[in-house]
């Protein structure tokens, strides 16, 4: 069982969805608390796509496979198309402002068609124009997350703020680092290889202290998920999880809170009685992690996660959408639309929430 073989045969799997209002409210089943997710109109893509940010809750951006890059003034009620890079896998995108911005790609070698080997692009004009971004280090094969850190300071007698940047990836090796502390003007890369194999998602929560999502193999057949966290910025990771099964990675993280935390687990195990999906969770700042079960279902392989607060959130699946309103206890299917990878979620100056979704379309909350 090869892992490109597997990933390969998700990204790229087509589906429609016919009868569907476009502007539809979707409702959790249980009907208590009730989710809205609006479905958006977007243009139709036949698989996954990964990465969608805001600035505010009218100005974002998303990104796909074919090298895409989309733009809204309005919230999401409109798209304008700003970048079609033929040859690019776009997997992952932050923007500073709504001038500065970065954009990274999975690279080559993994998934068809692909031929860009430059990881990582950055805009400052909006996204009108991007350019390729230079680093100091060893090679960067591609890139599967962006984190940005905002760190007030006193700047001759004003609070100012500086930017620290973080990426990591890839999807089926190698593992890397992307690093910059100064809002993008320059950049460091390092290897992870000695610390893991695959990397998915970063959370950092200052400048030192962080997580990412891992595996323990490039081999799928011999991977295990795996959380591993830094308090110097990255230069040095432990590991804080691994599960004890094979033909498993972790995905996306979600830290509602500084203490509690959440990691999708993905199995791709090919024997269909190994059913049983699971996330691990923290509840002491990422020191220690508990498996928790999310529905028995093989085809529901798990991607995208998110949480408004530390009891109610939401988790993308191949097949549709969960939600608890309890730390995970239970879970309620709702929809989500296929293969929702990237949950953004926000908070307005009144600390009410906002939040986008994407995954094979985008959803608004």
């Amino acid at each position: 069982m090869k892992f490109f073989t597997l990933f390969v045969a998700i990204v790229f799997i087509s589906h429609t969805f016919k009868g569907q209002e476009l502007t539809s409210k979707i409702y959790s089943e249980s009907h208590v608390q009730p989710t809205e997710w609006t479905k958006l109109n977007t243009e139709p893509y036949a698989g996954k796509q990964d990465d969608i940010c805001f600035i505010n809750e009218n100005t974002g951006w998303y990104i796909n496979g074919y090298g895409n890059i989309y733009h809204t003034t309005d919230g999401g009620l409109t798209w304008n198309k700003q970048l079609e890079k033929k040859g690019t896998f776009f997997r992952t995108i932050a923007f500073i402002n709504d001038k500065v911005g970065f954009v990274g790609t999975v690279g080559t070698d993994y998934f068809p068609n692909v031929l860009d080997t430059i990881p990582l692009y950055k805009t400052i004009d909006g996204g009108k124009t991007w350019h390729p971004v230079s680093y100091k280090g060893p090679y960067v094969k591609g890139l599967c997350a962006i984190d940005i850190v905002k760190e007030q300071y006193i700047n001759h007698g004003q609070i100012d703020y500086k930017y620290h940047i973080y990426a990591v990836g890839r999807v089926g090796s190698p593992a890397n680092i992307m690093v910059s502390h100064d809002g993008g003007e320059t950049w460091y890369s390092q290897s992870m290889n000695n610390d893991c194999k695959m990397l998915f998602d970063i959370k950092m929560f200052d400048k030192n202290i962080g997580f990412v999502s891992a595996a323990s193999d490039e081999n799928i057949e011999k991977s295990n998920a795996l959380i591993l966290k830094t308090i110097n910025g990255g230069k040095t990771w432990t590991k804080v999880y691994q599960s004890n099964r094979s033909f498993e990675t972790t995905w996306k993280v979600s830290f509602p809170t500084e203490k509690v935390g959440y990691v999708t687990i993905q199995s791709y195990n090919p024997d269909p009685a190994i059913n049983q999906q699971r996330i691990a969770k923290t509840v002491d700042a990422g020191l220690t992690w508990a498996e928790i079960n999310l529905v028995e279902d093989v085809g529901a392989r798990e991607f995208g996660i998110g949480f408004l607060d530390e009891n109610h959130g939401f988790v993308g699946t191949m097949n549709s959408g969960y939600e608890t309103t309890d730390g995970g206890k239970n879970w309620t299917k709702i929809n989500l639309g296929r293969a929702c990878n990237k949950i953004r979620i926000y908070r307005r100056a009144d600390n009410s929430i906002y939040g986008y979704l994407i995954g094979v379309n985008i959803f608004k909350y």
